[in-house]
């Protein structure tokens, strides 16, 4: 078996693999709240205290493991971005009596998922010309704003590359954004990154920029779920569902500012291949993001603005991307030690449809 991780900065899903016809098969998974547990060992070891009947489960059988994981991975250790852990490869595989360990970033964890998936789990948002191949980008809003770059290798594959891009400076379009950046910059005191405004995190941001500069009115109602639930679920809710104009206001501003940052991942990549779209907030908010201001910020790049609508744009609809990634690369890597491997030898991402 083949233990894998989505470490975010709010949640850890955790799952085992096995293979079954050169695929792998997911045999139980399970999600924890990160911020319930004192580090990563307490979660792993939750989860591999039982099967899923309860019955205690035989440790010997996970051959490897690998973690996806917010933040650049160096020499095997990696302090995560958005929670107060440190981890090494090392004693993470003393501590789990485990041999084989991986730590590999999240994005590059969900470039590996993405030819893992099937086809009725990428929803296609904007066609551009499907029959384009070359890079590809990966952007992925969720707790944070990832992004990867798929490289091609001119033949048939893809080879995921890290990337800290979302912590780049957020690039003001409009009088809109000029607006919502100078807030930002007051209320941050000083820098703003697009992590800012295209991400979890954002979204709130976004709404406070709403609601005390553009003085959008908040019902009485909206203040009462905003205090008792989570915000960025009830923003989404009633700007999807059309019951409350400030939340429609701040996903509109949000799915542009996403579009225009998916733009420029395609630009820097030349992503002809496709961008592909990851995390947990794009599957969501789907008809906004069909609604037009994501694809038009997307496009609008001056002189470039042609080679941009011909960049397919899609969608990762399921939240198992980066297990699976995850699952495939322990499995590849671990067998290198002993020369067999169940996968290809190269761990790349196939061309999709």
């Amino acid at each position: 078996m083949i233990l894998a991780g989505d470490v975010g900065g709010t949640k850890v899903h955790l799952a085992l693999y096995d293979f079954e016809d050169g695929r792998l098969k997911a045999l139980r998974d399970k999600k924890y709240s990160a911020h319930e547990f004192a580090c990563l060992d307490d979660i792993v070891n939750n989860f591999l205290s039982s099967d899923a009947h309860g019955a205690e489960l035989d440790r010997s059988e996970v051959k490897a493991a690998c973690f996806g994981l917010p933040g650049p991975v160096r020499d095997g250790r990696l302090k995560l971005t958005n929670l107060p852990w440190e981890l090494d490869v090392r004693e993470l595989s003393k501590s789990l009596s485990i041999e084989h360990i991986f730590l590999i970033n999240d994005l590059e964890a969900n470039g590996y998922g993405i030819s893992e998936l099937a086809p009725d789990k990428i929803f296609t948002l904007h066609e551009g010309d499907p029959t384009a191949v070359g890079h590809r980008g990966l952007i992925a809003a969720g707790t944070g704003l990832g992004q990867a770059m798929l490289i091609w290798d001119g033949k048939k594959s893809h080879t995921p590359i890290p990337s800290e891009g979302g912590h780049c400076d957020f690039a003001a379009r409009n009088e809109t954004e000029i607006a919502l950046l100078n807030h930002l910059r007051r209320t941050l005191h000083g820098r703003v990154s697009f992590e800012r405004v295209v991400s979890g995190l954002g979204i709130k941001n976004v709404y406070g920029f709403c609601k005390d500069v553009l003085k959008l009115e908040e019902p009485v109602w909206l203040a009462q779920r905003l205090a008792t639930e989570d915000p960025n679920a009830v923003i989404g809710e009633c700007a999807e569902n059309g019951t409350s104009d400030i939340c429609f206001q701040t996903l509109r501003i949000f799915a542009s500012a996403y579009g225009a940052e998916a733009g420029n991942v395609a630009l820097k990549v030349l992503a002809l291949g496709g961008i592909y779209l990851g995390g947990g907030i794009a599957p969501k908010i789907l008809k906004t993001l069909k609604a037009g201001a994501f694809i038009e910020a997307f496009t609008d790049k001056g002189r470039m603005s042609s080679i941009l609508e011909a960049i397919p744009v899609r969608v990762i609809l399921d939240d198992t991307c980066a297990l699976l990634g995850a699952a495939a690369y322990a499995e590849a890597r671990a067998s290198e030690n002993s020369g067999h491997s169940e996968r290809a030898a190269s761990l790349t991402t196939a061309q999709a449809d």
